[in-house]
């Protein structure tokens, strides 16, 4: 038929992908609340997300310039880019129902 093209079904590997949470904490040095972040993020992504999450942590002290990318105003930040839309949430993320509410893993 012209004009029509097929379109290959997603492999596994992108739906893998499509699947996966991809997690951005922004911290500055290991100072107690960024340490606390980092605990807390591991553990909720643990819990909720095993297997479907990548968690990249970029301290501010030894890249500041990386803050502009996401609008970094405060630290711990965390950036949730994947899957669409980008979401932040600002603090040491202690409260889970609310990082799980700012991650869209539970209705509001």
């Amino acid at each position: 038929m012209e004009g029509k093209t097929e379109k290959n079904p997603p492999s596994e590997s992108e739906l893998e992908e499509a699947e996966c949470f991809q997690l951005t904490l922004y911290v500055a040095g290991q100072t107690p609340n960024s340490i606390k972040a980092f605990a807390n993020l591991k553990r909720i992504c643990e819990e909720n997300l095993k297997g479907k999450y990548q968690i990249e942590v970029i301290d501010l002290l030894e890249n500041p310039q990386l803050a502009r990318g996401d609008q970094i105003l405060a630290v711990p930040t965390l950036v949730r880019k994947l899957p669409p839309p980008v979401k932040k949430i600002i603090g040491d993320l202690s409260n889970t129902e609310r990082v799980l509410i700012g991650l869209e893993l539970r209705p509001k």
